[in-house]
């Protein structure tokens, strides 16, 4: 195994709900440590390159209007298979399918509302920490 580094977002169904702090308290339980953080209003181009490769899908605007609507917290958490972690605490990406435990699990139940992003590789890691953060904000 080896120690990575992964994105992960509380959406704006979860900084409306004031579980940004619950995340965090999960991820710190697991034994992840939190390298970046910061509070964002996120413009329609970062939502639209965070979802790029959604870009052709019928769907593809209501993720960008989901994700511009309020504050978002994006993360990024460093550790022993961080993406694989962060991932399996997640749960599901759609709530319904998610176990009891996951933070969708406990806490959605809407597919288009289901409180975090995680990075489902380390490629993708890579590039979305350099969307979100400037590699002056990151804790070494």
């Amino acid at each position: 195994m080896a120690v990575e580094r992964t994105f992960l977002m509380v959406k704006p169904s979860g900084t409306e709900r004031g579980l940004t702090g619950e995340v965090i308290r999960r991820v710190e339980q697991r034994g992840l440590k939190i390298k970046g953080l910061k509070q964002v209003k996120v413009s329609k181009k970062l939502a639209q390159d965070h979802y790029d490769e959604h870009r052709a899908r019928p769907f593809f605007g209501e993720l960008i209007a989901g994700l511009t609507r309020s504050p978002v917290v994006g993360i990024v958490v460093e550790g022993e298979s961080a993406v694989a972690v962060v991932r399996s605490m997640l749960g599901t990406t759609n709530p319904v399918d998610s176990a009891p435990g996951t933070i969708r699990g406990d806490f959605a139940t809407e597919l288009a509302e289901n409180i975090a992003h995680g990075s489902d590789s380390v490629k993708s890691a890579k590039r979305e920490i350099a969307l979100w953060f400037d590699k002056t904000e990151l804790a070494k």
